[in-house]
């Protein structure tokens, strides 16, 4: 299989001998979910996939983070799905961290391969297919799309991590830039997933607390991140899950670059009721 720049799990088991000791923590504002937990005894399975399993690395929890779900879906030769989403007013990102495979929307046919972006708004006609002779690796994050009266829904589209410039943080020489797939003055979405890129040794320089939700997957690179009260270690293939207002910061460790996927929600008034 040819390496990919982008962290993607390959399941299997840990021998007997492994020590338990891990970095794995679940609290009452975040939650780590460390590369090393993605074995294969944490799969699940889907209806209407075939040859397919995935890691659901978050989901909606009641007084914890409740408007996303993101899996990690891992689709063998000649599998995909015809029906992938259930849910007729879910909306969706895909974004391919290993392999290639061929996305169907409205008829209309993409080859997506590593780096691949994709939005698929709700009530879309999609499917997906792993035509190679490797397995195709994905992440999959759903919201339910919140209408607006006199908004229309986004429209779908298919884009590159690779075609799209990243826009530097001001006041960081580049240090710190962030890929945004989507205009943020776009208010017809309803979600931002991006990614974010830090030189080694750049820096969150003060802790970001607000009301928008985190997934956040290292792609590739390490770093240390102010997570609440905490500092943790995180590295390539590591899930970072935040609550809205944990506070939060970083400082990325180098030799290489920090990468991670980012999803946010955001454009829409808080729910009362």
């Amino acid at each position: 299989m040819s390496q990919s720049s982008y962290y993607s799990p390959a399941g299997g088991h840990p021998p007997q001998t492994q020590l338990l000791t891990d970095r794995a923590m679940f609290t009452e504002a975040y939650s780590v979910i460390p590369k090393g937990t993605m074995r294969d005894i944490t799969t699940s399975y889907l209806p209407f996939w075939d040859k397919t399993r995935l890691w659901v690395i978050s989901r909606p929890l009641s007084g914890f983070a409740e408007t996303f779900s993101q899996y990690i879906m891992e689709v063998a030769p000649g599998g995909g799905s015809q029906k992938p989403e259930t849910d007729p007013e879910a909306e969706g990102v895909l974004f391919v961290v290993s392999g290639s495979m061929t996305l169907t929307i409205f008829g209309k046919i993409f080859q997506m391969e590593e780096g691949g972006y994709a939005y698929i708004p709700p009530g879309t006609d999609w499917q997906v297919l792993n035509e190679g002779g490797e397995p195709v690796t994905f992440h999959w994050i759903r919201k339910a799309y919140e209408k607006v009266e006199g908004l229309e829904t986004p429209s779908a589209f298919v884009t590159s991590d690779k075609d799209v410039a990243p826009t530097p943080m001001p006041g960081t020489d580049g240090k710190w830039a962030t890929t945004r797939f989507v205009d943020p003055a776009d208010l017809r979405h309803d979600m931002h997933v991006t990614i974010v890129t830090f030189e080694p040794g750049a820096v969150i320089p003060f802790p970001e607390t607000h009301v928008m939700e985190h997934g956040l997957y290292v792609l590739e690179g390490k770093a240390v991140y102010r997570l609440n009260q905490d500092w943790v270690e995180v590295e390539a293939g590591d899930y970072m899950w935040l609550r809205a207002f944990c506070p939060q910061a970083c400082y990325a460790g180098g030799p290489g670059k920090f990468r991670y996927l980012l999803y946010k929600d955001v454009n829409r008034h808080m729910k009362l009721r």
